[in-house]
């Protein structure tokens, strides 16, 4: 809506209302209206502009004519000196409000270029913050779009081939002056939208479309050297992500190799001196050689437990868990952990509950039971071996539920919600050997599973539970 014609009767009823103040209610010279008349034109020229001071200042050299000169009441002038006057008033009239009307323009564009600069620190602030986890080029064009107030604002990502939309606005068809705009590194416009090169250096690595009523082209240049420094810096932050998964598989594989070095040397210590002992020795009595044999049979089925347990974790640290799940009894697998777990049982109180309203349910008894002895085991490991043990199994609404408590120090609030994380140890415990890996891989089971692992803890209480969800039927998944 064009306000222009009520700017300019607005200042015209002003005009009508100071010349009947001054010509009826308090009469006033010549000389005391002029400056009163100067007063108005300079007001309006520096709210509203120089066309609306103009009209009024020509319309005021009118009125002070008719009212205010004499011959007073026409528009005749008399005195040569009232012509000077008039044209003195005239021109005053209008050089000061093309001066006001300047100076206003001036403080406009001054406040302007303080938007700008003000809205491109905070659009570098902005890129500071996008956080890791949300695509980062959207995010980028967002948060564009929402502190220049954009109608559209459009990214062509020339190395992922991607396009990455923001704004109210649709425009369609921009795809391949995008590509071609970033391809030659040039700039372009048409009556919708500005297009510009993004680079880096001297290499243009994306383009940018904008919509907007009115953008100066240094901020234009100033948006994109900063999505090219953001666009560089989520490169950067994926190249450190590589990098520390790299390494983080590589202390895994190294972790987990000392390991389970360190728990083959046991079984297989065992067998090496049954057998060496049958071979010194054998006449032995009957009795003393079957002794010895059930005894290196015993080690040879835990060697064989824990071959199969350092092949699921190989297939945990691939990134992709394959689940083969078939019908199974969480009981049952829980009297496989704890026979397996016999030697480390040995002398401590166990109490195994299960509800009789349990059904068996759809998992893979591979990777459950690992899951499972690693809460059993930490159970042992972490408790006063004079302290009991419970293992619950119990229906949980649609999930089927196994509790592993035990009577140990119980763990600290601040440290529940961490020790999920990969390789993370509490320093309480930092004397006692793990690779800090137990309670990450079965939680990865259990989330592979579409359950859940919990903790709760108390000084003298510590309780996981695994929740895995009821299920009748299945077939392999494959989870990342």
């Amino acid at each position: 809506m064009n306000l222009r014609p009520i700017r300019i009767l607005f200042s015209l009823a002003g005009l009508a209302a100071l010349t009947f103040a001054a010509h009826r209610l308090v009469p006033v010279n010549a000389t005391t209206i002029g400056f009163a008349y100067l007063l108005l034109v300079l007001i309006v020229a520096s709210t509203w502009g120089f066309i609306e001071a103009s009209i009024l200042s020509i319309a005021a050299t009118l009125v002070f004519n008719f009212f205010f000169l004499p011959p007073v009441g026409t528009f005749t002038v008399a005195d040569p000196q009232n012509w000077v006057a008039l044209v003195t008033f005239l021109t005053t009239s209008l050089i000061a409000s093309r001066l006001s009307t300047k100076a206003r323009r001036r403080a406009l564009d001054a406040i302007e270029r303080q938007q700008d600069i003000e809205r491109l620190y905070a659009f570098s602030r902005a890129i500071l913050l996008i956080e890791d986890s949300t695509p980062f080029p959207a995010e980028l064009m967002r948060k564009l779009a929402e502190i220049f107030q954009l109608d559209l604002a459009v990214l062509y990502d020339r190395r992922a081939g991607e396009f990455y939309r923001a704004g109210p606005s649709d425009l369609a068809g921009l795809e391949d002056q995008l590509r071609d705009v970033a391809l030659k590194g040039i700039s372009s416009s048409n009556p919708s939208c500005t297009m510009t090169a993004v680079r880096l250096g001297s290499e243009p690595i994306a383009s940018l479309a904008i919509q907007s009523d009115r953008m100066p082209d240094s901020v234009l240049q100033g948006i994109a050297n900063l999505v090219a420094i953001g666009l560089e810096r989520a490169k950067a932050q994926d190249l450190a992500s590589e990098v520390e998964a790299t390494r983080r598989s590589e202390q895994l594989r190294t972790t987990l190799i000392d390991a389970m070095a360190h728990e083959f040397k046991t079984p297989l210590t065992s067998i090496k001196a049954t057998t060496t002992l049958l071979l010194d020795s054998p006449d032995q009595p009957k009795e003393n050689r079957m002794e010895l044999l059930k005894l290196a049979d015993e080690e040879a089925q835990r060697l064989g437990s824990l071959i199969d347990d350092t092949v699921a974790m190989a297939r945990l640290d691939t990134g992709h868990i394959m689940v083969n799940p078939e019908i199974s009894d969480a009981a049952e697998i829980v009297n496989e952990v704890v026979k397996s777990l016999d030697a480390e049982l040995r002398g401590r109180s166990l109490e195994i509950i299960q509800d009789h309203d349990v059904p068996v349910t759809v998992f893979d008894r591979n990777l459950i039971k690992l899951a499972m002895k690693q809460l059993v085991d930490n159970a042992i490991k972490y408790s006063p071996p004079n302290t009991p043990l419970m293992i619950r199994v119990r229906l949980d609404d649609n999930f089927v539920a196994v509790e592993v408590t035990d009577r140990g120090k119980g763990i600290p609030a601040q440290e529940q919600t961490r020790i999920f994380e990969r390789f993370y140890r509490s320093p309480s415990v930092k004397h006692q050997t793990g690779s800090g890996l137990g309670l990450s891989i079965a939680e990865s089971i259990l989330h592979a599973h579409g359950g859940e692992l919990t903790v709760r803890s108390r000084p003298g209480e510590t309780t996981f539970c695994m929740r895995l969800p009821m299920q009748t039927t299945g077939e392999r998944i494959e989870r990342g």
